[in-house]
């Protein structure tokens, strides 16, 4: 701030402004080395040359080593008052605004004052810190369930919106660039392919899920960022973690609990004890005989009294038209064995 305050042609402070105390620092807070310190310096000292002022003021702000008689000691940055920065030709002192136009000349212009219009508001709402992990997780949330579900509907709509609304306002306010939205793209695209063409949770919803999760991870930290950033946005993420598995706990546990929830969820529960069984045996097809229809690999399928019938061989491989018998029949298992113990008897 100091250093662009002294670059320009005039410098107006009001009472109890104060400028100064400009070393380097690095992203962690801590003073950078001296090769940074010592291009700051030379900068401060070019500028006040080119001005006419003394450059060991602008010096001292950066180096704590220099001491300036009535303005600062050895061992202490210089950080002016008002009062010091007009002593020292740094800055004219004004009363306010309407002296600062006075000086200026221009006391009779015409002021015009930008506010904030209703869309840098919403940007501000939707780029906010708070409500970053609410899209965040809205958008994780509509995803997860549209992988989940057959075609596309509600979730996935509300999922993109969301994303949408979050990386739009961050793309806005300067932190999201191409590459973000590159991947999201990317992300996108493989989440459509996951639905749409190859159902189940696979290879594209693995790729959706990592591009989708570093363009967010990348948009929250911006173009150059500190680690404060990488801290704050790894914040926002674990916090949108937290709200996707509430979520997804509440949806699961509580929902089909409730009345409005009972014609989406089924309620019943099956049990032997009502006669629901996987399967069961046919002991009276043992010692019946019948004709592969399809190679025995060793399952497969014969014809036994005019039934179909799914079997496993008892000999491992048997080839189509062999003629078979059961053995025995273990639930919905069926084992076979070749009649004359010759494949294709």
């Amino acid at each position: 701030g100091a250093l662009i305050s002294v670059s320009a042609d005039s410098v107006f402070m009001v009472a109890d402004a104060l400028m100064g105390a400009s070393t380097v620092v690095t992203g962690s807070a801590e003073k950078a080395p001296e090769k940074a310190q010592s291009v700051m310096r030379a900068q401060f000292r070019a500028i006040a040359e080119r001005r006419g002022i003394d450059p060991s003021v602008g010096e001292a702000m950066v180096d704590e080593e220099l001491a300036i008689e009535g303005l600062v000691e050895a061992g202490k940055l210089l950080t002016l008052t008002t009062d010091e920065a007009v002593r020292v030709g740094y800055a004219v002192e004004v009363g306010g605004f309407d002296e600062l136009l006075e000086l200026l000349g221009v006391a009779d212009a015409e002021v015009r004052v930008p506010g904030v219009n209703w869309a840098e508001r919403l940007v501000r709402f939707l780029s906010n810190p708070l409500v970053a992990p609410l899209l965040l997780s809205i958008g994780t949330l509509g995803i997860l369930i549209e992988i989940k579900t057959p075609s596309f509907g509600v979730a996935g709509t509300v999922g993109i919106l969301s994303l949408a609304a979050f990386f739009g306002s961050h793309w806005i306010i300067g932190l999201a660039g191409m590459e973000e939205l590159l991947l999201l793209a990317a992300g996108l695209v493989a989440l459509g392919i996951e639905l749409f063409l190859v159902p189940g949770f696979g290879i594209a919803g693995l790729i959706a899920f990592l591009c989708i999760g570093s363009s967010i991870f990348l948009a929250l930290i911006g173009n150059l960022p500190t680690w404060s950033d990488v801290t704050r946005a790894s914040g926002i993420i674990f916090m949108a973690g937290l709200i996707v598995i509430a979520a997804i706990y509440l949806i699961v546990r509580q929902l089909p609990a409730r009345a409005g929830a009972r014609g989406i969820f089924l309620q019943s529960a099956t049990s032997t004890a009502d006669g629901f069984v996987s399967g069961t045996a046919r002991q009276d097809l043992a010692g019946h005989e019948g004709v592969a229809i399809t190679d025995l690999r060793p399952a497969g399928t014969i014809r036994i009294d005019g039934e179909r019938l799914d079997v496993v061989s008892d000999v491992g491989f048997l080839p189509k038209g062999t003629r078979v018998r059961i053995i025995r029949s273990e639930s919905y298992r069926h084992v076979v064995e070749p009649v004359d113990g010759v494949a294709g008897a």
